[in-house]
C-alpha cells in the first residue's frame, strides 16, 4: 500500500515490530537504537502529550527550537500525527515551543523542555515557571495512540521560515523518490539543515528503510578517520553513506 500519511508511514514501521529504524550516535559516542515498536511508541505517547496537555490538533502551530537530534525526529512526527503544524526557524506567530533551551524563550505561552541526553529523566537546567518538563511528563502518557481531532489534509503541516506544506503534501514533498527500499543510511546532521534532516530520515523510512543520524561532533571525527568511519559502516550494516553530502539532503539518486 502507498504511504501517504503518518498514520501510514507508523503501519508501515510496525510490521516488523523489532527491525532498527533510527539509529542515532550523539557527542561522547552516546548510541540510540529505536526500533519500529519503539519509535511508534515515543511518538504515540508525544503525540497523547500534544492533544491533552495543550490541545493540538490542525492550525496549532508547533515551534521546534531544536538541534538535529533523534528526539527531534520523534516531536516532528507527533505533531504531524495530531495534524498540527511543524514550525522551524523564525516563523511566527507560534501556540507552542518544545525547545532544549527554555530560557531563551520565556514569557511563551505554552513552552515544553526537552532534555536531549537519552537517559535523563528530568531536565538538567532551571525551568521557567510554567514550563513542562518532557523528560518526566512524556512517559506518564499511554503508549496507544489515543483521541485526536480528525486530520485536515488542507490544513498546513510545516512552516519553514515561510515555506509552508500542507499535509495532503507533506510525505510527497519531503519525502524523496529514488532511495532504494529497505536501505541503511548514514545521515550526518552537520551537513543538513533541520528541514532537510526531516525529509532525510521521513525518505529512509517511507522506503521502509533505517537512518543512522551521527551528530555534528562524530560526523566530524568520522570525516577525518576513516578507519572509524570503515568499521561503522561494516558494524551497522550501512548500504548507504551519504556523510560527506554537506549544504543539502541527498539526492537518493
Amino acid at each position: 500500500m502507498p504511504v501517504t500519511t503518518i498514520a501510514d508511514l507508523l503501519r508501515l514501521l510496525t510490521r516488523e515490530p523489532g527491525r532498527p529504524r533510527i539509529t542515532w550516535y550523539g557527542d561522547g559516542g552516546e548510541r540510540v537504537e529505536l526500533s519500529g515498536a519503539v519509535l511508534e511508541n515515543w511518538v504515540n505517547k508525544t503525540a497523547n502529550l500534544l492533544v491533552e496537555e495543550f490541545d493540538a490538533g490542525p492550525a496549532t502551530r508547533v515551534h521546534l527550537d531544536l538541534p538535529g537530534h533523534w528526539r527531534t525526529v520523534v516531536w516532528a512526527v507527533a505533531t504531524w500525527r495530531v495534524g498540527a503544524c511543524v514550525v522551524l526557524g523564525e516563523a511566527s506567530p507560534v501556540d507552542v515551543v518544545v525547545t532544549d533551551r527554555p530560557a531563551q524563550h520565556v514569557g511563551a505561552r505554552d513552552t515544553v523542555a526537552v532534555s536531549l541526553p537519552a537517559l535523563a529523566r528530568t531536565y538538567a537546567g532551571e525551568l521557567p515557571a510554567g514550563t513542562l518538563d518532557a523528560a518526566t511528563a512524556v512517559m506518564t502518557y499511554g503508549d496507544g495512540f489515543g483521541w485526536a481531532p480528525p486530520l485536515d489534509p488542507l490544513a498546513i503541516a510545516l512552516d519553514d521560515d515561510g515555506q509552508l506544506v500542507a499535509h495532503a503534501a507533506l510525505l510527497a514533498t519531503l519525502a524523496r523518490s529514488g532511495c532504494p527500499e529497505r536501505d541503511r543510511v548514514l545521515l550526518g546532521v552537520d551537513a543538513r539543515g533541520l528541514a532537510d534532516l526531516l525529509g532525510d530520515v521521513l525518505t529512509v523510512l517511507v522506503h521502509d528503510g533505517s537512518a543512522v543520524v551521527v551528530s555534528g561532533e562524530s560526523s566530524r571525527l568520522l570525516r577525518t578517520d576513516q578507519p572509524r568511519r570503515e568499521r561503522m559502516v561494516s558494524s551497522e550494516r550501512i548500504t548507504a553513506d551519504t556523510l560527506d553530502v554537506v549544504g543539502g539532503p541527498p539526492s537518493f539518486r
